[in-house]
């Protein structure tokens, strides 16, 4: 085989790897998320109060997890058990949507 033809192969094999690599990257969080988190859903989600499922408990979220960020958004626009709508912010759904992805990446 050709100097040349291995270059080809090696190159094209370099830049399907990063592409690989670039596809299992996780996707760039929305820092408004984690404000939010921080500034609101924190007082339950981080001590499990009225059974919230805890920040980074993979058993918890396994099932909001399952249902995935829309679901799990809905519930969290109409609010569940003693979580109010919204989470008892004036938060709007970008930034909701934000904290619900965060949420959902320490669970992963």
């Amino acid at each position: 085989m050709s100097l040349a033809i291995r270059l080809a192969l090696a190159a094209g094999l370099a830049v399907g790897g990063l592409a690989h690599a670039a596809a299992d990257a996780p996707a760039q969080l929305d820092p408004a998320g984690e404000k939010l988190y921080r500034s609101a859903c924190v007082v339950c989600h981080a001590s499990g109060v009225a059974n919230a499922p805890k920040l980074g408990d993979k058993q918890a979220w396994a099932p909001f997890l399952a249902q995935g960020a829309d679901a799990l958004l809905a519930t969290v626009l109409k609010g569940k058990g003693a979580m109010p709508p919204r989470g008892g912010t004036a938060a709007d759904e970008a930034t909701l949507r934000a904290a619900v992805a965060y949420m959902m990446d320490a669970a992963r």
